[in-house]
């Protein structure tokens, strides 16, 4: 049997996709209705996001269940987003397109302003496991200590500060005041609001200073710590999850195709995390070689598509990748 060239093997990947994608668009037309479908899936996880906000200052739900269903609908706005990038919705309308942007990203305020993410998100296909890729740089991409990653997985500003004199050296016109002001004025505000809860209470428990704490200031606390259950710490639980799928499933250094950017993450020990990424890890190596699609097309089409990218040198669960930073080496035959 010949041995496909890395080439033909991508060729008939993308292919495959493209075939799946029109026969489903054939079965339902309603997939036609792109834009308005976009439209209604965000409108619902906001709604979602606000109504369970709502139950949790009712005290209908415990603050638990708030944070994890608020996590899960600020994981289909991730999704919305990562579309919007790619202009899969109302390209031709400024203001609704606009104003689905900003959406997304006051329901995930922990990230930066998605016009700057595009940006960054597209010079990320081009440069995908290299070092040039900032994108997945910032959340541990071919970090190999375990505690500096889990550190940048979960809070982004302190990894942005401490690979500062590392991205500047190795990564052509990075600026730190570029990405921390990309987050102005929202994830600006994100941080204030996690620190200041974080300070308060760090202080309070070593010297007690509650009582002597003017009333406008408990006042204002009291909000901070409403907003710490119903949007920040879930954009936590969140961002946390993704980062930490999407930085094990892509390749960094050792890249030479679109073969080897990424690998596909099924195992069921990712299944807790991909609750919180709308199953990223499965379905994202498929929008590396068909970018422009929306994301719930990927998961329609993903069964089929997966079984072809096995066939066609798609690694899966390459944990040897993790270990090693991410590197891809070749494998043993």
């Amino acid at each position: 049997m010949t041995q496909l060239s890395a080439k033909q093997n991508i060729q008939a990947i993308v292919k495959a996709i493209k075939a799946e994608e029109a026969l489903l668009r054939q079965k339902y037309p309603l997939l036609a209705h792109q834009n308005t479908i976009g439209l209604v899936i965000l409108l619902f996880s906001l709604s979602a996001l606000i109504g369970v906000g709502v139950l949790y200052y009712l005290a209908i739900i415990p603050a638990w269940a708030c944070i994890v269903l608020a996590a899960m609908a600020a994981s289909i706005s991730h999704e919305l987003e990562h579309d919007l990038i790619h202009k899969q919705y109302f390209s031709n309308q400024p203001l609704i397109h606009n104003f689905m942007m900003l959406t997304v990203w006051l329901m995930r305020p922990n990230t930066i302003s998605p016009w700057y993410r595009r940006k960054m998100h597209l010079h990320h296909h081009k440069t995908s496991g290299t070092e040039q890729d900032l994108e997945e740089r910032l959340v541990g991409n071919g970090i190999k200590n375990p505690f500096m990653r889990a550190l940048v997985i979960v809070d982004g500003l302190l990894g942005l500060v401490i690979n500062t004199k590392r991205f500047s050296k190795e990564i052509k016109g990075f600026s730190f005041f570029s990405v921390f002001n990309a987050g102005f004025p929202v994830t600006t505000t994100y941080f204030i609001i996690l620190y200041s809860v974080i300070i308060f209470h760090t202080v309070n428990f070593f010297v007690p200073i509650e009582a002597s704490t003017p009333a406008l200031a408990l006042e204002v606390l009291n909000v901070f710590e409403f907003m710490m259950i119903v949007l920040i710490v879930p954009n936590i639980v969140r961002s946390s999850s993704l980062n930490f799928v999407t930085s094990s499933m892509h390749y960094y250094g050792g890249v030479n195709n679109m073969l080897e950017q990424t690998h596909v993450l099924t195992s069921r020990l990712f299944m807790p995390f991909h609750l919180f990424c709308f199953n990223f890890g499965k379905t994202h190596t498929i929008h590396h070689f068909v970018p422009n699609q929306p994301f719930y097309l990927r998961q329609m089409l993903s069964e089929k598509i997966l079984k072809v990218m096995q066939q066609h040198n798609v690694r899966f669960n390459d944990f040897d990748s993790i270990k090693n930073a991410n590197a891809y080496k070749a494998q043993a035959n």
